[in-house]
């Protein structure tokens, strides 16, 4: 009989090995952060993504095989899936921890069949946080793949194949090369095209607001609502100035005052569409830098004295449920840090009934982690984000702020005025996230009594005239998207980034403005495949690709159903659709090689100017924007450029003689400190920064 000390001679001459457990996650930096958790036992290793596909260079769906679909290995991962298959041989168990998604399950789906794994042994385990406890919890808990996940999930692709691959080519063939459509981008483009026309179809209605001013110690305003007890609007400015005369010869008594206490609640947690969302709006994120950031820190990051660490949970998620060991932590840390009176139970309920709740809200894996404390561990963006994050689900755990509010009615002969008032009497949630509402700013009131008789220092009258509606921002966008229950959150940022690339729509001022391109594909697509366009027909699509998942509805059947239709419109739009010529924006210049005018194109690094006499002449020029600034070394202009990555920058002229260049637009100051140029660079508190980076000016 071997003694301990033989058998440990004995497996440190290779004789004895233990199999270590294999677990195979997506990225590789998941796998160095899981890798340290499970420690030696263990090898963690990354799929980086896909393994498996529909081919590029064809449909890869056999419709005469019931939309088979025809998966191939990705090409350059062949030797990945090598050794994978190496080191799935060389272990004694293989577990897949994929992301807990639709697009996870189908990943370890697909592993699972490379590997040679039974999907239905308990191979797949998930986890919704990378920390510790969580992933000890998952490999203690694994389970078999869910196919109906898996299903849902193939249904998707396969739809949105039949529709790219086969409404994308006819574009080409009838409009130019490069272009697309899409299940979803196809009718997101349309929701954005449709707002444009409303804009330019808008007229514009006068309307005229009558306010009085008074003053008992300060001065207050009270705006004129009613007339003879009903809702007035003032039309014209005859009709503005009639009321005027009457309020100027008449007496101003206060006839009622209501106080009372205003509660504001705070907010849900985050799913990934108000992420994206908030983050727009408050730290000026695109919806695709918003889940970059966000994936690094669900991810994991290197934290000095902690090493990494899995700061948030699952980033793709509908829900707003927060465990209830979150909610303990969270209540321990405001009552520690706030005191008793800041904690709160709060309920959230998921917007859509049937949503499937296996996620959690977007939520700091850790509370006791501090955006201020971790700070110098974390980029620009990530600190950003993370306290965004942090913030919001502190909040939504915290009391409702409450608000003293006074609402004064006054009337004068046959109208009547109200004036509003309010202070903040307890911070509650605001104390740490601030939704900056202009309602909820202090805006006091004199003290009144009712029966008071007024004296109004001045009655103005201000011609206003009805707008038109906004035009989307990514943030107005994702909300719009999501409250017509199209497309799914995780799918925003990619849709929006192909309707930019595609030149479909421009970025003007964070708004996204519909080019004559996306209006042109968005009226073919409307006259010949028009419920791919349609806002209901797309939702409802949604609803019947989630019942996959959550009622055992044939991915199939659904797919049969849709092909069927979208089948014969592709045969009548191929023969109907006539070649579409896209007019010329003629830029003003003349080609000084032929002498025929220069047209402005599109191309992948954004407009160019392109001879009208091609192909016959090729010539070609980059559009030149000067900013009116001059070059601090040559004198030369400071023109506006774009990079081969497509990124904007200001650079002289005179290149490449002189090779002076800005990240930052340049403005026609000069930094107090050192003389050289300022730039713009606007932030909450900069506006201006020095040029000079060892200067360090800003104002």
């Amino acid at each position: 009989m071997a003694t301990a000390k033989t058998a440990k001679s004995a497996a440190k001459a290779g004789k004895i090995t233990k199999q270590k457990t294999l677990v195979i996650v997506e990225s590789p930096s998941k796998a160095k952060t899981i890798g340290k958790y499970l420690g030696s036992s263990y090898k963690v290793v990354a799929s980086v993504g896909h393994v498996r596909d529909l081919p590029k260079s064809k449909l890869g769906i056999n419709i005469e095989n019931d939309f088979e679909p025809e998966y191939i290995a990705i090409r350059g991962k062949g030797d990945l899936i090598k050794e994978l298959r190496k080191e799935a041989k060389a272990a004694g168990k293989i577990y897949l921890a994929t992301d807990p998604d639709r697009e996870g399950e189908a990943i370890s789906w697909h592993l699972a069949y490379l590997l040679g794994i039974d999907a239905n042994e308990p191979c797949r385990i998930v986890f919704n946080e990378i920390t510790k406890d969580a992933i000890k919890n998952a490999v203690k808990n694994p389970r078999p793949i869910d196919l109906k996940l898996v299903d849902a999930q193939q249904a998707r692709r396969v739809l949105d194949r039949l529709v790219g691959y086969q409404i994308s080519p006819l574009l080409w063939r009838k409009i130019r090369r490069g272009l697309s459509a899409g299940r979803v981008q196809s009718a997101a483009l349309k929701i954005i095209c449709d707002r444009e026309n409303l804009i330019k179809s808008f007229v514009p209605k006068e309307y005229w607001n009558i306010n009085a001013v008074f003053k008992k110690g300060k001065s207050f305003t009270a705006r004129l609502t009613e007339q003879d007890g009903k809702k007035l609007t003032v039309e014209n400015g005859q009709q503005a100035e009639e009321i005027k005369a009457a309020l100027e010869g008449g007496k101003y008594t206060v006839s009622q005052i209501v106080r009372k206490e205003r509660t504001r609640k705070p907010f849900a947690p985050f799913t990934t569409s108000s992420l994206q969302q908030d983050a727009a709006n408050k730290i000026g994120f695109t919806t695709k830098r918003t889940m970059m950031v966000a994936q690094q820190l669900y991810e994991g990051v290197e934290i000095k004295g902690q090493g990494t660490v899995g700061l948030v949970t699952y980033i793709r998620t509908d829900s707003v449920r927060i465990s209830q060991e979150a909610k303990a932590a969270a209540h321990q840390y405001i009552e520690t840090n706030f005191g008793k009176q800041y904690a709160a139970s709060n309920i959230y309920t998921n917007k859509k009934k049937d949503i499937q709740d296996a996620h959690e809200a977007i939520r700091p894996s850790r509370i006791e982690l501090d955006p201020e404390a971790i700070k110098d561990s974390l980029t620009k963006d990530q600190y950003s984000l993370y306290k965004l994050i942090w913030s919001r689900f502190l909040a939504s755990q915290m009391s409702a702020a409450v608000f003293d509010s006074m609402q004064v009615s006054i009337e004068n002969g046959r109208y009547g005025l109200k004036a509003s008032g309010s202070k903040l009497i307890f911070d509650g949630y605001q104390k740490v996230y601030s939704p900056n509402l202009d309602e909820d700013k202090d805006k006091l009131l004199p003290e009144l009594s009712e029966g008071e008789e007024l004296q109004a220092k001045e009655v103005t009258c201000e011609q206003k005239f009805t707008e038109p509606p906004s035009r989307f921002t990514e943030a107005s966008l994702v909300k719009d998207l999501e409250e017509k229950n199209i497309g799914r959150p995780s799918t925003y940022a990619p849709i929006i980034a192909t309707l930019l690339e595609r030149k479909y729509i421009n970025r003007e001022k964070k708004t996204l403005v519909p080019t004559e391109l996306g209006f042109v594909v968005t009226e073919l697509m409307e006259q010949y495949f028009k419920e791919i366009v349609d806002a209901g027909f797309t939702a409802d699509m949604e609803d019947k690709l989630d019942d996959i998942e959550a009622k055992d509805l044939n991915w199939k059947e659904v797919v049969r159903d849709f092909y069927g239709p979208l089948k014969e419109e592709l045969e009548i739009a191929d023969k109907a659709i006539e070649k579409v010529q896209l007019e010329d924006r003629l830029s003003g210049d003349i080609c000084e090689l032929c002498g025929k005018p220069m047209a402005i194109k599109t191309g992948r690094f954004g407009e160019f100017l392109a001879c009208t006499g091609y192909p016959d002449c090729k010539n070609t020029k980059a559009i030149v924007k000067t900013i009116n600034v001059k070059c601090p070394d040559c004198g030369g202009d400071i023109v506006a450029k774009r990079g081969r990555s497509g990124k904007l920058f200001y650079g002289c002229s005179n290149y490449p003689e002189c090779k002076k260049a800005f990240w930052y637009k340049p403005v026609n100051k000069r930094c107090p400190q050192c003389g050289e140029l300022l730039l713009e660079k606007h932030t909450k508190n900069t506006k201006y920064v020095c040029s000079n980076d060892k200067c360090g000016y800003k104002e």
